[in-house]
């Protein structure tokens, strides 16, 4: 045990209903209202110095538990119940530790209340781990948060062995010894990081299809609108992954918008692509017959694509799908099936490019996959979950601090925009990009850079765990 490990004592949770200005589709989902969790948490180290540290995430059981056979207002109450009982297990737990090594120590109990929830409210299927892995996150984040605001330091100056009881052979085996998560990460954020703008299922490419209909708030209803307000310089494609002439035109479509818009504002502006089916390709076979049909269309368009996001279902290990085809057109990230390290080993295997990082899969777990990954040089992205306030801050910051393959997902001002409010106000840089970036600048002082004495923000009153 460090004398810097802490112990929780207790820990506040906020449930707020979040509300969209337009329907987000991606894959077979519509999201335009989920639930937003927020957590403070109040630490206590070894030599008995106290600091509060907070966390925030969208329950978003639409990605992480999208099973239409229980019904979405039966998934987000286990979700909210999940936080709940993670909340209290974490309170509970004895002794002190490094944040990390909490979170590694009650894994499986996060396992556990996931079966457990499922089978007392039911269920007709039981809730993947992934979901659980989101439930626990805004605790987790404010844990990582804390640690860092109890010793005065930014939380990414708290990886190595100074505050680190073990080394990474803990997580990852005998490879990692004398290995830190310290020696993986930035010393400090990079200032600006390039941002992918969403173009979702249902949103409009052209200001010439904005109806009435549309949101009148001030903010753009179309593709080349939002162009023109962020200089975005990437986009992420959601494509249906079952219809192969709609998802080659929507791509070209999209990139020929963002170039026209770019031949107005500047010169030479270059633009990267992803595209993204989450999980809805019976095989990789059609996502390779969609880049034939792309190249044949546009060459342009192809050679801006930079990678294909979890093309077949999150299950590994249910046709164990070899990639390497696909993967040797463009690279194909595993984004809902990594839920953990025996998932990283097993997507290697089966020949997927690299992985999709996510601040909601839970700081402690992405920081040591993140390390591996960097080890063996397998590429990597941070992507988002729509994910407003501290959690886009968080993730932002996540991805500053790593070397991602390039920038940051980041679309809650997109869809719920009045989520962030009074974060904006602080870190402008982070939910107003410019020229296609976001910038870092506003992320100062301790713990996770929020500066949430800053942030004037309501909230409802807390459910208290612990104290």
């Amino acid at each position: 045990m460090r004398d810097t490990d802490i112990r929780v004592r207790e820990v506040d949770i906020f449930f707020t209903d979040e509300q969209g200005r337009a329907p987000l589709k991606f894959g077979n989902m519509v999201m335009d209202a989920i639930t937003y969790c927020e957590a403070r948490v109040l630490v206590e180290t070894a030599k008995g110095e106290t600091a509060e540290g907070w966390g925030g995430m969208f329950l978003s059981d639409f990605w992480a538990f999208p099973d239409s056979r229980v019904p979405h207002a039966e998934r987000e109450k286990a979700m909210r119940e999940i936080v709940r009982r993670y909340a209290l297990l974490v309170t509970q737990r004895e002794g002190y530790a490094h944040p990390v090594d909490i979170y590694w120590n009650l894994e499986d109990d996060l396992r556990r209340l996931c079966q457990e929830v499922s089978r007392e409210m039911g269920f007709a299927a039981e809730m993947p781990f992934l979901g659980g892995l989101v439930s626990a996150s805004p605790v987790d984040a404010a844990m990582h948060d804390a640690f860092g605001n109890v010793h005065g330091l930014s939380t990414y100056e708290c990886y190595g062995p100074e505050f680190m009881e073990h080394d990474l052979r803990r997580y990852l085996g005998p490879d990692f010894a004398d290995l830190y998560i310290a020696d993986y990460i930035r010393k400090s954020y990079s200032p600006r990081l390039p941002v992918f703008h969403l173009v979702g299922g249902l949103d409009k490419l052209r200001s010439s299809e904005v109806t009435d209909d549309d949101p009148k708030d001030g903010l753009p209803n179309s593709l080349d609108d939002w162009i023109e307000r962020n200089g975005a310089m990437c986009l992420k494609i959601k494509l249906k992954g079952t219809d192969l002439e709609w998802d080659v035109h929507r791509t070209v479509d999209a990139a020929n918008i963002a170039h026209e818009v770019h031949q107005r504002k500047r010169e030479g502006a270059t633009l990267s692509l992803s595209a993204d089916t989450n999980e809805l390709c019976e095989s990789p076979d059609y996502m390779i017959e969609y880049l034939h049909s792309v190249k044949e269309l546009s060459p342009r368009t192809y050679d801006e694509l930079l990678y294909i996001e979890q093309p077949t279902e999150r299950d590994l290990k249910a046709h164990r799908f070899d990639m390497r085809k696909l993967g040797a057109m463009k690279p194909v990230m595993v984004d809902e099936s990594l839920t953990g390290v025996q998932d990283f080993d097993l997507a290697m295997e089966l020949g997927w490019s690299g992985i999709a990082l996510k601040a909601c899969k839970c700081q402690s777990a992405e920081l040591v996959i993140s390390s591996k990954a960097a080890q063996m040089g397998v590429p990597y992205t941070v992507q988002d979950l729509t994910n407003p306030a501290l959690a886009l801050i968080h993730s932002v910051g996540l991805a500053a601090r790593l070397d991602p393959l390039k920038g940051v997902e980041s679309n809650a001002m997109q869809y719920f925009p009045a989520s962030s409010e009074p974060e904006a106000k602080v870190h402008t840089g982070i939910f107003h990009p410019t020229d296609g970036m976001v910038s870092t600048e506003s992320m100062t002082g301790p713990g996770l850079g929020y500066r949430i004495n800053e942030i004037r923000r309501s909230r409802p009153e807390p459910i208290r765990i612990g104290g």
